[in-house]
């Protein structure tokens, strides 16, 4: 008999390339989509709701097409609660989240894991360009997508290995040129259609009128302050700002001033050079290692964001929870609420957040 398959399907080509290759192996496959956000959540109106319509449409047509089950599942209770308030507290206390790793860790490889049981499914894929492997003692490797342009490993750092023991990756192996061409050659009418550049409950980017829709009792106005204490202006709100940006401001000086610091306790937000912006050292907590127990320190790289590459760093353990990572050379804007992630070459040794 077949092995079972949950694959979540967005209607975009990487989860329908991945359902096609799962399906062309012989897996006995079943599509899914997560309904993550109602529109009045995020204050979307009717252009919004086709869009999501469209998404759903072009799940279901590649579903169609390959004669697999498909259907929409809501979730749109636990996404608001584990993602949407999350991301607005963290705002609301100065620091900028990465919702796309929670949502990978709570939804996508946590609810749907849930559903993937209910539904005696051995295992749950996704499109992401990630590899999964298992070393010489049987525990699973998470590595780098061979399409270094296209690798997600970043946003799934978290992954434990009970969930790694459970999930499919078709795409790791791939180009993303390869996978739109397979779209091509199987009629999919979202071959060519364009990657989601934004947060997917923030469709238009500005997270400020998110905020003002969504949260309750925003921090008020407050202080620009120089890194040397002086009143600079005021800001609209620490909720609008995160580290290292320099446009929308307001302020006039004779250089370029960059957001270099969030003080929530003076709810102020400080404002320095380009040069202040750099530092070497982070601490991290809530990690996840998915290698298993590290040495007391360690060497490795690591990176600070979703879009850099790994640089070479020192990592100790200084708490059960907490480890300090020293990089060899200062790394820009280093922000709070977002992820350090470790590497090992091409595999992940797990990550926590930016304190």
């Amino acid at each position: 008999m077949s092995e079972k398959v949950l694959m979540a399907m967005s209607g975009g080509v990487d989860s329908s390339v991945a359902a096609y290759l799962l399906d062309k192996s012989g897996y006995d496959v079943t599509g899914v989509m997560m309904k993550l956000f109602e529109n009045e959540d995020i204050g979307a109106g009717v252009l919004d709701e086709c869009f999501s319509l469209a998404h759903r449409s072009d799940a279901a047509a590649v579903a169609d097409c390959l004669n697999l089950p498909f259907f929409v599942f809501n979730y749109a209770e636990e996404f608001r609660r584990g993602i949407m308030d999350a991301f607005a507290s963290e705002y609301k206390n100065g620091r900028t989240p990465n919702p796309c790793v929670e949502c990978n860790r709570l939804l996508k490889f946590g609810a749907l894991l849930d559903r993937a049981d209910a539904l005696k499914c051995a295992k749950i894929a996704t499109g992401h360009y990630v590899r999964v492997e298992q070393d010489g003692a049987g525990r699973y490797l998470l590595k780098k997508a061979l399409d270094a342009t296209k690798d997600q490993s970043y946003v799934l750092f978290q992954l434990t290995q009970a969930q790694l023991a459970r999930s499919l990756f078709p795409l790791g192996g791939m180009t993303k040129t390869e996978v739109r061409e397979i779209a091509e050659q199987n009629g999919f009418a979202n071959a060519q259609k364009a990657d989601s550049q934004d947060i997917c409950f923030i469709p238009d980017g500005d997270y400020g009128a998110f905020l003002e829709g969504y949260a309750e009792q925003l921090p008020p106005p407050g202080d620009f302050l120089s890194v040397d204490g002086r009143r600079l202006g005021e800001h609209r709100g620490i909720a609008n700002y995160t580290i290292g940006q320099r446009r929308g401001l307001g302020i006039s000086s004779d250089g370029r001033l960059y957001v270099v610091k969030i003080d929530v306790e003076r709810n102020a937000v400080i404002l320095g050079e380009n040069a202040d912006l750099f530092s070497r050292e982070v601490t991290v907590r809530n990690i996840n290692l998915i290698v298993g127990s590290t040495p007391n320190e360690f060497r490795c790289a690591a990176k600070v964001r979703y879009a850099m590459r790994e640089q070479s760093a020192t990592v100790t353990r200084t708490g059960e929870d907490e480890l300090k990572i020293v990089f060899d050379a200062p790394q820009r804007a280093v922000t709070p609420g977002q992820y350090a992630v470790l590497y090992d070459s091409e595999t992940v040794i797990g990550g926590g957040k930016i304190q």
